[in-house]
């Protein structure tokens, strides 16, 4: 008996069929793995100037230089810069930019969405409908524009794209909230004299903090594309700054005789982003089996 129950097999919590122990350990294994990437691509980036093996701003040998020949790995630019100490420093740039992004996001839609949620009435009425006009707006047109009008730079397209990357969290934030009002264990908060915010904060405001981490998690690989893209227009920093966008974009010139300039940022913008969605895959991972 003490056996047989030893290996019944446990039930999916999420899509209702069974699943072994051995199955369940596995995908522990497999989502600490990939939220490790979240570390490994962090350490990278903020190890960036100790890895690179030059200045990514100052030429240090023979222009145009192929992978693995004059002592460049990822090969030389059109001005004899070293592309791995570019490619390095554009994945610093825009993980840091992505993640502040996803910051400030959740700051301000988390903020938005717990007034909202807490209070209700005319004030989640108006705090959602502000919301949904933000949502309606053709959000890469108007970061476009916002970069337009305030000029090319990393600080005014993080800026751009902030503008209209927090009303998704506000919605998450409101709608965990207003479940979790209705909850017992919050009327009984209510009923023993918790103020408002007490109990918004205390009960209301940890509960929905997994659904906005697993959120933040997933948007940072959409937000390294989107910064890319912006980047890849002309509207991120100027030259010589190394972004891998704006690499590939000003070098598109050489992609039929020296590939490698504008290839080598484009494949670190694509593995960037892979590798930030199986992070944030492992998060949801992790986050489903509390």
């Amino acid at each position: 008996m003490a056996v047989a129950e030893a290996f019944q097999p446990t039930v999916s919590r999420r899509f209702g069929r069974p699943r072994s122990r051995a199955e369940g350990a596995r995908g522990s294994r497999a989502s600490l793995a990939a939220a490790g990437l979240l570390v490994l691509i962090t350490v990278i980036a903020l190890a960036a100037p100790l890895l690179a093996p030059h200045s990514p701003l100052d030429p240090v040998g023979m222009p145009e230089s192929p992978p693995l020949s004059g002592g460049f790995l990822l090969g030389s630019d059109s001005v004899g810069r070293d592309v791995l100490s570019r490619v390095l420093y554009g994945i610093r740039a825009s993980w840091f930019a992505a993640l502040a992004v996803v910051a400030l996001g959740v700051l301000l839609g988390g903020v938005v969405g717990l007034v909202a949620g807490t209070l209700g009435g005319w004030v989640d009425n108006l705090l959602m409908r502000i919301t949904d006009g933000f949502l309606a707006l053709p959000a890469p047109i108007v970061a476009i524009a916002v970069v337009a009008a305030l000029g090319p730079g990393l600080l005014h397209t993080l800026v751009a794209v902030s503008i209209v990357w927090w009303p998704f969290y506000s919605r998450i934030v409101r709608g965990e909230v207003r479940t979790l009002a209705a909850r017992s264990h919050v009327e009984a908060a209510r009923l023993a004299g918790s103020g408002t915010w007490r109990i918004a904060v205390r009960h209301l405001l940890p509960g929905a903090v997994p659904a906005t981490v697993v959120t933040a998690s997933l948007d940072v690989g959409n937000l390294i594309l989107t910064l890319a893209g912006l980047s890849f227009l002309g509207l991120g920093q100027s030259a010589p700054a190394a972004e891998l966008g704006a690499d590939t974009s000003r070098n598109l010139t050489y992609l039929l005789y020296d590939w490698w300039i504008p290839v080598m940022p484009g494949i670190a913008v694509a593995l960037l982003a892979l590798g930030a969605n199986l992070a944030g895959d492992g998060i949801r991972g992790l986050m489903s089996r509390r």
